[in-house]
């Protein structure tokens, strides 16, 4: 069916569509993966910027660079995978407002985005001292600009960069930032040189007490003093400082408090003798799991990696998991492990996950908020040999056919009439499906079967229409608006109609 056949339909008494629908076009096609790239920019002007959150086109993040609503900006530099050194720069360089483009510096730094040799040298200049002060936690700023911020005019940029440059500055510049006029520079001095002598009581009264218990050497008769401490959040600080002795550690692992003993029982200063004796007895290892971050600071380190992963504790097993690459025999061992979070974090992180495994974790997982396609879309998940799991009992297993090369459409059209939902919501989201099969589907008793139906390319044009005018649901009002298969100008007229307003 051509443009003029059948889509014009979809405009007919355009203004008298409710708003809802109307409204919920804009929403869809922000998320809508044929959207062309000038779709996509248009959207930007009508408040609406969720294509953000997956890769775009480079026209399409230079449009929201240079896009004058600041909303689309932040949401740049908060959403989009991937910015090169050269579009984080232009993106922050070009962000008028001295208070926004802290804000910017901040967002890269948190994403651990580099910037061009350019863009560290203009930030370090920056005539905001706030957006100085920011750009001092920058990864990869040059040591040169650090400690020009650490001697900069402004406390609060010397304050921000004191941490970062201390170990880029000389004896002489170290002294002069520990007797500096600045209370807020002299903390985060004596904070930074008290990770490596000993800090006494006296000077830890001066001090932000909390982050001198989680991140300084402390003297002995202090530490035993703060893990008896009775504010709870100062024990779970020492809990987490890696310079605490052993048997102080040991202590904490026996406080009344659940959280101060799982953090004590991940200290980097335990032997696994000790470690084994830390691991509370209430431990649940099927309950939220969070990484280490001393472990993930790791990753890069084959023989660390190698020594945690035989670790007794789990949450150590599996922050080893999360690295992207592991050594062989690593992943073997990690791809056996008892704990099946740990499978799973290797799953859903190592580029290096085994097949075998990776079937396995298929078995029992469905995806995370994170990783949603994980394991089933990993580059190892095996696809040869699936037709076996074709009349499988088990519908996670039966609908992995359509994954082998062999599969036909035929399985395709006999898997949309499954008995079980989720092996129906598979059938639809594949390519293969008749148009009449994909149209059956709509009227699915399942919720998920007929959102993949409205969205499938093979869906009838006047079905598709009639979903368009129908009042929507969902996140992202009709699910038909995010149908890959609607024309780029009909897109464009969507748009028109719905920004003409209620």
């Amino acid at each position: 069916m051509t443009e003029d056949q059948g889509w014009d339909t979809l405009f007919e008494d355009g203004p008298q569509l409710s708003w809802r629908v109307r409204g919920g076009w804009l929403e869809g096609l922000s998320v809508n993966r044929g959207a062309p790239d000038d779709v996509v920019i248009r959207l930007f002007d009508h408040g609406v910027d969720a294509s953000l959150a997956r890769e775009q086109s480079e026209a399409v993040v230079l449009a929201a660079i240079e896009h004058p609503d600041r909303q689309v900006r932040a949401g740049l530099a908060e959403w989009q995978p991937g910015m090169s050194a050269t579009q984080w720069t232009a993106l922050i360089l070009a962000e008028a407002s001295a208070p926004h483009r802290a804000l910017l510096v901040s967002r890269a730094g948190r994403r651990a985005a580099g910037l061009t040799a350019q863009g560290y040298a203009r930030l370090a200049t920056d005539p905001a001292p706030d957006v100085r002060a920011a750009a001092a936690d920058l990864p990869g700023l040059p040591a040169a600009l650090l400690t020009a911020l650490a001697a900069d005019p402004e406390g609060v940029v010397r304050s921000a960069a004191c941490g970062p440059a201390w170990a880029a500055l000389s004896e002489a510049e170290r002294d002069t930032l520990l007797a500096d006029p600045h209370p807020a520079v002299r903390n985060a001095a004596l904070l930074r040189c008290h990770q490596d002598l000993p800090l006494p009581r006296p000077v830890f009264e001066t001090l932000d007490q909390r982050a001198a218990a989680e991140s300084c050497r402390l003297d002995r008769a202090l530490a035993e003093e703060l893990t008896r401490h009775e504010d709870l959040e100062m024990r779970l600080a020492v809990a987490g400082n890696p310079h605490m002795d052993a048997d102080l550690v040991l202590s904490l692992a026996a406080d009344p408090e659940y959280r101060v003993r799982l953090r004590a029982s991940v200290h980097p200063g335990l032997n696994e003798e000790q470690r084994a004796a830390a691991i509370p007895s209430d431990f649940d290892p099927t309950h939220l799991r969070h990484d280490v971050p001393w472990v993930l600071a790791r990753h890069q380190d084959p023989e660390e990696m190698r020594r945690l992963a035989s670790s007794v504790h789990p949450a150590l097993r599996s922050s080893v998991a999360r690295a992207q690459q592991l050594p062989p025999d690593v992943v073997e061992r990690l791809a056996r492990d008892e704990d099946r979070v740990v499978r799973l974090f290797l799953a859903e992180s190592c580029d290096d996950a085994p097949g075998w495994m990776l079937l396995e974790v298929w078995h029992w997982w469905t995806g995370s908020f994170s990783k949603p396609d994980r394991p089933r879309s990993h580059p190892n998940f095996p696809r040869a040999g699936l037709l076996r799991f074709a009349k499988d009992p088990n519908p996670r297993l039966r609908q992995l056919a359509l994954d082998d090369p062999r599969s036909t459409a035929e399985l395709v059209e006999r898997f949309a009439l499954d008995p079980d939902d989720e092996v129906r919501r598979r059938a639809a989201q594949d390519l293969r499906l008749s148009p009449p099969s994909v149209a059956q589907l709509l009227d699915d008793a399942n919720d998920g079967v007929r959102h993949c139906a409205a969205m499938h390319p093979a869906l009838p044009v006047p079905a598709l229409i009639r979903l368009l005018r129908a009042p929507g649901a969902g996140p992202f009002g009709t699910s038909a608006a995010l149908n890959p298969a609607i024309p780029g100008p009909i897109m464009h007229r969507m748009i028109d109609l719905a920004a003409a307003g209620p």
